[in-house]
């Protein structure tokens, strides 16, 4: 290449490598900046594969700067990303089956999230965004039938919540406090385990006013403690949120990293203004809980995909 040429193509690939390799440094640093970081972070994986690109680019171009930058860029984001798409081993114990669904303010579609409750048999389903109507309309389509016992905090807008069960759910006294309801109870299996279950619903980043109240609420849910829990929900963050590895430093596993799909988005559920999905739809298991399974399941009707996970409890915690 001709001097300007090269100038050119090191200018082209290095700025974005050092732009990737100073995403990944924020990444693993420890402390999380203010806005716009919040949302942007969320795109850890799309920039994860955008350093690899700048990595090959540069490496054929033989540009010998431009290159060890993109290449802190793709090992820094490589090793935060890469783990959530190779899965977990699996262990023997008490199944369980958890489905959790954001109704998007109780619009969802009622005959939809029956034929997935239908076709996956869930022990336990988790709602988020369940209003008083969304309530009725689902009880109309059968939703008490097939899963008869509730612990329901339905309210207006999107901060009402609800679990559904097959088997006997008693309400735990005090559930995470938070702008929106967060229903919790504790699940009794036949011949397995007691097991408390949290639907998580923490308000959402949507400018940078938000951000306080959305950390305060991420840091309230229920840090792992012994106690058999599962959190499942829109936890309004993705892995690449401190407060969220926070939360997973506790003691907790991510379900669908531990199944080798951590990378497939939840929302938008058809795309947003261009944008790519993200994965911010969760369920989250203590450590000695095994994932059996893990899916991403079709839209019923909301902005938000369902999330399935089919888990195997140890048998160490008892009856």
């Amino acid at each position: 290449m001709r001097r300007w040429q090269r100038v050119a193509a090191g200018v082209v690939t290095g700025v974005p490598g050092g732009v990737l390799a100073g995403w990944a440094a924020v990444r693993w640093s420890g402390f999380e900046p203010g806005w716009p970081w919040v949302p942007v972070v969320a795109f850890t994986p799309y920039a994860g594969g955008a350093a690899v690109v700048v990595l090959l680019a540069a490496g054929l171009l033989r540009l010998r700067a431009a290159t060890a930058l993109a290449l802190v860029a793709a090992v820094g984001l490589g090793a935060a990303v890469l783990p959530r798409a190779l899965p977990d081993g699996d262990a023997g114990g008490a199944g369980l089956r958890v489905l959790s669904a954001n109704l998007l303010v109780g619009s969802a579609d009622p005959a939809a999230l029956m034929a997935l409750v239908e076709r996956l048999r869930p022990d336990v389903l988790a709602l988020q965004e369940l209003t008083p109507a969304a309530v009725e309309r689902l009880e109309t389509a059968g939703l008490r039938r097939a899963l008869p016992y509730v612990v329901a905090r339905p309210g207006p807008g999107a901060g009402g919540s609800a679990l559904y069960a097959r088997h006997r759910l008693t309400p735990v006294a005090g559930p995470p406090p938070g702008t929106f309801e967060q229903a919790a109870g504790v699940l009794e299996l036949p011949g397995g385990p007691r097991v408390e279950v949290v639907s998580v619903h923490p308000c959402a980043v949507h400018v940078s006013e938000t951000r306080p109240c959305w950390r305060r609420e991420l840091d309230a849910l229920p840090r792992a403690d012994g106690t058999l829990r599962v959190l499942a929900g829109d936890f309004n963050a993705t892995l690449d949120h401190l407060p969220l590895r926070r939360l997973l430093a506790s003691g907790y596993r991510d379900a669908a990293d531990a199944a080798g799909r951590g990378l497939t988005p939840t929302w938008p559920a058809r795309g947003w203004h261009g944008l790519p999905g993200v994965a911010i739809d969760h369920v989250l298991v203590p450590e000695g809980v095994s994932v059996r399974g893990y899916d991403v399941q079709a839209p019923v009707g909301s902005d938000h995909r369902p999330v399935f996970a089919e888990l195997v409890l140890p048998a160490s915690h008892g009856s």
